[in-house]
């Protein structure tokens, strides 16, 4: 008998302790500080036009406390008839100390290389601080402004400079249904010889879990460009999102 009641205790035991241990990996699930999104997006036309598109971009952020670090992979290449028409790539990094709940200070590194608007590389470093304007569970604001500094390259004629500028960014959520949320980012950058301004607009439905469909529309405008060259270059992609 007392075997029996022994070898209960013991299975008790061990089914509380995997039962506490499940608890917590599911809670430690729950509350990770990282989320990661990769999108790969493709399009190919053929007949009186070959075309063919790839877009792929990589978000990973890291969360915990005070801190917050946001990093942004983005590549586009196009081409028509085997010649290239588009070669983009850009990285973004930006870190967000948050002092009250609804303030924080944020710095920021981009760099771009898109030989299509007639600069080799544009690099741009900036600091400031940032406020959640609006923090309700459907509707999310975030406005930053903030010093920075932009070293860039011009293709033809071949020449380097480098400029002080104000960097203003809106960052607005919406979160339209359990599965579906809006998103539209503001990005300008006023530079003393340089205006340039970005509008990301996208929206975004889960498939599961793991997998989404992102449609977007980018704009980006630059007020002084290199001879031969737009001033507007607008993209419109549709990608599956994986997040893992």
């Amino acid at each position: 008998m007392n075997k029996h009641v022994y070898l209960l205790g013991a299975v008790l035991m061990l089914a509380a302790s995997s039962g506490q241990a499940a608890e917590e990996e599911k809670k430690e699930e729950k509350t990770s500080p990282w989320s990661t999104t990769a999108g790969l997006g493709y399009v190919n036309t053929t007949g009186n036009t070959n075309t063919d598109s790839l877009t792929f971009k990589f978000d990973t952020a890291y969360e915990v406390e005070h801190w917050k670090h946001e990093a942004h992979l983005e590549t586009l290449k196009a081409s028509t008839d085997d010649v290239t028409t588009a070669d983009r790539k850009l990285f973004t990094a930006q870190t967000n100390y948050k002092f009250r709940p609804k303030d924080y200070f944020w710095g920021n590194f981009s760099y771009e290389v898109d030989r299509f608007t007639g600069f080799d590389y544009q690099a741009i470093l900036s600091v400031g601080y940032g406020r959640k304007l609006i923090n309700a569970e459907k509707h999310k604001l975030d406005a930053e402004i903030g010093p920075g500094y932009r070293k860039f390259k011009i293709i033809e004629p071949p020449q380097t400079d480098d400029e002080g500028l104000v960097r203003v960014v809106g960052k607005y959520k919406w979160l339209l249904s359990s599965y579906s949320e809006f998103t539209q980012e503001l990005i300008g950058n006023f530079g003393e010889e340089q205006t340039e301004g970005r509008s990301i607009t996208a929206l975004r439905t889960s498939i599961n879990k793991t997998l989404a469909l992102r449609l977007a529309y980018n704009v980006r405008y630059l007020d002084k460009v290199p001879l031969g060259n737009e001033r507007y270059d607008r993209t419109t992609t549709v990608t599956i999102d994986y997040t893992f």
